[in-house]
């Protein structure tokens, strides 16, 4: 019986065959080599030699090199890039805003810039005046200015910086509790409440938001210490309101702080004393001290004194049966 090739048709003898011969023995082109140890040594190796260059090239002190984990090295490269892209070394402006030791000593608070997307692009060194971090440390934190903020606080500077880029060089001012040290924590009691003011500029002409740059001073406010502190009791008032938070009654001591009179504050509404822009942070809070919910309630808003000016004040709200009451610390 022949048998015929089903390729060429043509008769098949018993060990030959028209089609080309594959060698069992050659390895597939679609299995992968398996990575060596000596190959992964070898990738981690050149990894660090490349982290150790970077490292060597970063501003910041010997010493501080040292302490740098690869975490810290990756974090403040992004850094000096975002710098670099927002102030070009070829470029009339500088390599970033860097003032002097001399001028930052003359400053009340810390600098910082921000990228139009929130990212951190450069922080003065005497944030650890006030903050009890140096900026290597701040950065551990994240690489965004909502990774050094307290939770709560995120949103409110969300809604800020979207409201100062979408009308460039108007000025925004909003207080949060930024991230301190323990050790500061332990010494103060809490997070450092910081006033946050600046304003998106354009860098380079035409704008373009990888040219804007959120330039910003920040300032500490008082410190928060506990309620039961007693030496700290002529910065507080105390007031009493209504569910609707119309005013029941307040202590003669707001004469102090707002300068109105006990009598001309009864039967008011709290909103009515309240900056437009911090309206949405007193009603969050108002809702937060409804029925069935536990605790006190802080935030962080301007309200108007009887002299037309606006004042700071950080209120613990909380429920009291049919009433909410509130303690109101003026911050300096």
């Amino acid at each position: 019986m022949t048998i015929f090739c089903s390729h060429c048709h043509r008769p098949l003898q018993a060990e030959t065959s028209c089609l080309p011969r594959v060698d069992k023995q050659a390895p597939s082109t679609s299995r992968p080599f398996r990575s060596t140890k000596g190959a992964s040594k070898a990738r981690r190796d050149q990894i660090n030699v490349e982290l150790q260059a970077l490292r060597s090239l970063l501003p910041i002190s010997l010493r501080e090199k040292e302490r740098l984990s690869y975490l810290h090295t990756m974090a403040l490269v992004c850094l000096r890039l975002r710098g670099a892209q927002l102030f070009p070394p070829d470029s009339t402006l500088c390599a970033g805003p860097v003032p002097g030791t001399e001028l930052l000593s003359l400053l009340p608070g810390f600098l910082l810039v921000l990228s139009a997307d929130g990212k951190l692009v450069y922080i003065s060194e005497n944030v650890a005046q006030v903050l009890g971090l140096s900026m290597v440390e701040l950065l551990a934190q994240g690489d965004t200015v909502f990774d050094i903020l307290d939770g709560q606080a995120c949103e409110e500077a969300r809604k800020k910086l979207l409201l100062a880029q979408e009308e460039p060089g108007r000025e925004v001012t909003f207080v949060s509790e930024m991230r301190t040290s323990k050790a500061f924590r332990q010494q103060h009691g809490g997070n450092r409440a910081v006033a946050v003011r600046g304003r998106f500029t354009a860098l380079r002409w035409p704008p373009s938001p990888s040219s804007t740059a959120f330039l910003a001073l920040c300032t500490p406010v008082v410190r928060f210490p506990a309620d039961s502190d007693a030496d700290s009791q002529d910065d507080i008032f105390q007031s009493t309101h209504f569910l609707d938070m119309t005013f029941a009654d307040v202590t003669e001591s707001v004469t102090y702080h707002l300068g109105y009179r006990r009598e001309e504050l009864i039967g008011q509404s709290w909103y009515s004393l309240l900056h437009p822009e911090d309206t949405d942070r007193a009603a969050a809070q108002h809702r937060a001290v409804g029925p069935g919910v536990g605790g006190a309630v802080p935030a962080v808003l301007r309200v108007l004194r009887r002299d037309r000016r606006w004042t700071w004040l950080r209120v613990l709200a909380r429920r009291d049966g049919r009433a909410i009451a509130c303690s109101s610390r003026c911050l300096r």
